[in-house]
């Protein structure tokens, strides 16, 4: 039902690489799409293009073009990684094809990848900067007012 869900909405759900369906077994598939993910964001100008789509969403291959010093080929193939990834979802409107930027495989890999390993270390900082702020009392706001 989530997958008939997801895909009514223009989410590209997870899928073998050979493009066979689903292996059955959830790390598996989840690694697949997780390398995709990174694959396509190791890429500057993968990454240009997806805030590109940020700033407008919604465009299509000609409109996106503009904005690189490259051949039509060469942005077409990396829009091909992206939406392999499900970084990208497109829809067709008329004979054109609109480009729209999929931010939930960025969240994922977010809430899987960064935000466990920099809890940690946040977490860390605040103690150390209420630890100082205490120990020096108000000076510190005073030199630093910026800070709260």
């Amino acid at each position: 039902m989530a997958i008939v869900a997801a895909e009514s909405l223009g989410i590209e759900v997870a899928r073998r690489v050979d493009g066979a369906g689903l292996t059955g077994d959830h790390k598996v598939t989840y690694d697949l799409r997780v390398d995709l993910i990174f694959k396509a964001l190791a890429d500057p100008t993968r990454r240009s293009l997806l805030d590109e789509l940020f700033s407008r969403d919604g465009q299509s291959l000609t409109e996106l073009e503009d904005h690189f010093a490259m051949t039509r080929f060469g942005v077409m193939k990396h829009l091909k990684q992206l939406e392999e990834a499900g970084l990208v979802v497109t829809r067709k409107r008329g004979r054109e094809k609109l480009h729209y930027l999929n931010p939930i495989p960025i969240r994922l890999v977010h809430d899987r990848w960064v935000s466990k390993y920099a809890e940690p270390w946040v977490s860390t900082l605040v103690d150390l900067k209420q630890r100082l702020e205490h120990r020096h009392g108000e000076g510190f706001r005073d030199l630093h007012p910026h800070h709260s």
